[in-house]
């Protein structure tokens, strides 16, 4: 890995990306330090202790934000309203067969991401005026329109301002920069709980079984993440032999790489997303703070179970419906049919794309059950346990997952240089 990484340094235009990448996430972190004006930050860090009302709700939002939003700094909103948007617009691009057929236009993906962009400041908007207007109104320094107009303003330029610097990263860095984004939120929460778990030990408030058992979850969710994302079914492929002019083409064999886990991280980072809306909601009615936070979150009993079983069902949908973006079976197999191209005992056209659909539900199914699994297996240990981690196993899986993805984007540009890399 270090080899790949010092060969790609040596490459002139691959340096630039990832010196360009590692300058806009250094950007984001300095943005997230600085604080929204007129708001007295005393009142939100009682609002914070453990024992005040919504405390476990306005935990899970800091988790979100990398710790923006505790400190509630111009990006404490993040990048989820984007996300969100992502997620509404996609859905309804399969139920409303009018806007699928405009995104899959010549410039379909242009305009969905104009629409986005649109969708994510609405969204953006009225999450900003829930926070001014609803929960956090007590911390507004001043009540007057001004000053309430001006929070509000910021915190949704915030997010748009990120959703620019995550499509920025995407075009002229490495990786996917909204992942990169909430990758480097997530990461930067490490040495603070690192921090608080040794003191916690040291008082003797945690137990030395409860952090091997975090170790023990942690190295599993890291080995988990690689075997579902680097696992694959090869479907093999014979090409048919053809005379063009005097030359012959095909008669070679090749294969289909069905990735276990075509969807990555992101049905996880979509389920997250979505279970924050009944959270979100508290910010609206405050009166629903502790109803809310004893059934949709992780501090309270049943809460934990619910979240959790909604949480494995999303990742199981989510999985599949990107899976099903990603890959039609219909259009591979009428592509293989028109370049001479079959599957083995298995004829062109209709019968191959119900094979490919047949490999395809069976090999999804279990990267979404192993994906759902390890996500939500350490959440539950540590709901239980007295271990100061603020993240779980969610948040270890995308930080795995988006640090495995951009490996591959530079594994990928050290291919085309013709260097060889260490991920097999």
């Amino acid at each position: 890995m270090f080899e790949t990484l010092k060969n790609a340094w040596k490459i002139p235009d691959l340096r630039k990306r990832i010196v360009f990448t590692l300058l806009m996430i250094v950007v984001y972190r300095l943005g997230a330090v600085i604080p929204v004006p007129g708001i007295n930050r005393e009142i939100i860090a009682n609002m914070f202790n453990a024992g005040s009302a919504g405390a476990g709700l306005l935990d899970f939002f800091d988790l979100m934000s990398g710790g923006a939003f505790k400190d509630f700094t111009i990006f404490a909103l993040n990048i989820y309203p984007y996300i969100t948007a992502s997620i509404i617009l996609q859905l309804l691009a399969i139920a409303i067969p009018k806007l699928e057929e405009i995104f899959k236009r010549e410039d379909g993906k242009k305009k969905m991401a104009q629409w986005t962009r649109y969708v994510t400041v609405v969204l953006a908007l009225i999450q900003a005026t829930a926070y001014s207007v609803g929960f956090f109104n007590q911390a507004i320094i001043e009540k007057s329109f001004t000053s309430i107009f001006t929070v509000v303003i910021v915190l949704t330029a915030g997010t748009a301002f990120l959703m620019w610097l995550g499509e920025l990263i995407t075009d002229r860095g490495i990786g996917n920069g909204i992942s990169l984004i909430i990758f480097a939120g997530i990461v930067s929460r490490y040495p603070t709980d690192i921090g608080s778990t040794i003191q916690l030990m040291m008082a003797g408030t945690v137990n030395i079984l409860e952090v091997v058992v975090f170790l023990i979850f942690a190295l599993i969710i890291v080995v988990g993440v690689i075997a579902i994302q680097q696992g694959e079914r090869r479907v093999p492929v014979q090409y048919a032999k053809r005379v063009v002019g005097r030359k012959m083409y095909g008669g070679q064999s090749t294969h289909i790489p069905m990735k276990v886990l075509m969807a990555g991280v992101m049905p996880v980072i979509f389920a997250s997303t979505l279970l924050a809306i009944p959270q979100t909601l508290a910010f609206f009615f405050p009166s629903m703070t502790v109803g809310i936070q004893k059934y949709f979150s992780l501090a309270q009993s049943p809460g934990v179970y619910i979240y959790t079983i909604l949480n494995i069902l999303l990742i199981v949908f989510f999985t599949y419906f990107y899976t099903a973006v990603q890959f039609n079976p219909y259009e591979y197999s009428n592509t293989l049919k028109e370049n001479g191209g079959f599957i083995p005992g298995i004829r062109p056209g209709r019968p191959t794309a119900e094979f490919l659909n047949k490999v395809l539900n069976r090999i999804t199914i279990a990267g979404a059950l192993a994906l759902a699994f390890i996500a939500t297996v350490p959440t539950l240990v540590f709901s239980f346990t007295n271990l100061q981690v603020q993240f779980g196993g969610t948040a270890l899986l995308i930080v795995t997952g988006v640090a495995l993805e951009t490996m591959k984007q530079i594994e990928a540009q050290m291919m085309m240089r013709h260097y060889k890399g260490f991920l097999k």
